[in-house]
């Protein structure tokens, strides 16, 4: 029976993947290796997509350590999405020690069982913050732990593929900000922010931030695998992004349109609110209270990702969502993250 194996697979991306290679009929059954299982919260709706089926199994693993996974199906696919990427949130070394490790133990893992398709999700945190426009052909200029990482974890998974070149396909993917029911990042913020009216503008309206839904994603991928089959290549990595990104203040507009709320939205100058920020996270911190105020993602806000596309389009990639429509299936599956 073919089966598919997703690393990382109880996260957001790999819960919504599991669902999308059932769904489709792509394999017979899926098993999510985690380090733990998904849990209802934050996401009930996530924990939805697979919690009780017989075609999705949880297995608990860590992908830090020697992958001893004993699989009794035919590994037809491999996916890796096991990370630490939240930022801010951890010490430089865990970015690398599960990054790297984890990396180097899938591929052995992958060459152990004899699966020679392989997915990895990587980041446009390689190119490093720049307001150039980046695609797939500029030079990854990594400024954080998290983008260093993720660099050297592409390296690894392109020396797997390389080592049996003739039968080993493998698709490195880079997403901007994935977003969609169950996420809890930064759109959804955006979202709670817009429509509870504690959003401002910092001169940022037309600041790009390159993302995507988390369903496009997932379709994306696969697409991309097929094209390889299709070409007789080899090795894929792409940038997954909307095209053109959306502009901060497209993504504000359509959320208001999408929830049938009209906003107007102020204008704090960046200076003022980053000062404010500081004062805030100075007070939560030591009383270990949650905010959506944190000075990294505020200094965020201001800088875009301006991130293309390129081999998409360059390929003919047939897009199923706008930011629109994105947006509307979104509130449609999962109204209360609208509210």
């Amino acid at each position: 029976m073919p089966c598919a194996v997703i690393f990382g697979g109880s996260g957001f991306i790999g819960s919504f993947f599991a669902d999308f290679l059932i769904s489709q009929a792509i394999v017979d059954k899926v098993y999510l290796v985690d380090i733990e299982p998904l849990q209802v919260k934050p996401s009930a709706f996530r924990c939805s997509l697979i919690d009780g089926r017989p075609d999705i199994e949880y297995v608990q693993g860590d992908v830090r350590r020697c992958i001893d996974l004993q699989i009794p199906d035919s590994v037809e696919l491999i996916a890796n999405f096991a990370a630490v990427h939240r930022e801010p949130g951890h010490e430089d070394f865990e970015y690398y020690e599960t990054n790297l490790l984890g990396a180097e133990n899938v591929c052995a893992w992958a060459e152990k069982v004899g699966c020679n398709r392989l997915i990895f999700t990587s980041s446009i945190s390689p190119y490093g913050p720049s307001e150039a426009v980046k695609d797939e052909r500029s030079l990854p200029v990594p400024a954080t732990a998290y983008g260093g990482s993720k660099l050297a974890a592409e390296k690894i998974h392109q020396t797997w593929q390389a080592k049996d070149n003739a039968n080993r396909r493998l698709v490195i993917v880079r997403p901007g900000v994935v977003f969609g029911p169950g996420e809890g990042g930064n759109v959804s913020r955006l979202i709670k922010a817009v429509l509870h009216r504690y959003f401002f503008y910092m001169g940022n309206r037309s600041t790009r931030k390159a993302g995507v839904y988390v369903k496009e994603l997932c379709n994306a991928m696969w697409w991309v695998l097929q094209q390889q089959e299709a070409k007789g290549e080899h090795v894929s990595l792409f940038n997954m992004s909307m095209n053109p990104g959306p502009s901060i203040e497209d993504y504000v507009e359509t959320v208001c349109k999408v929830a049938g709320v009209k906003r107007t939205v102020p204008a704090v100058p960046y200076p003022l609110l980053l000062t404010a920020a500081y004062a805030i996270d100075a007070i939560a911190k030591p009383l270990r209270i949650s905010h959506p105020f944190s000075p990294v993602r505020i200094r965020k806000l201001v800088r875009s990702n301006n991130i293309l596309p390129t081999y998409l389009v360059e390929n003919g990639y047939p897009y199923q969502y706008t930011l629109k429509s994105a947006f509307a299936d979104w509130k449609q599956s999962c109204p209360e993250e609208w509210q």
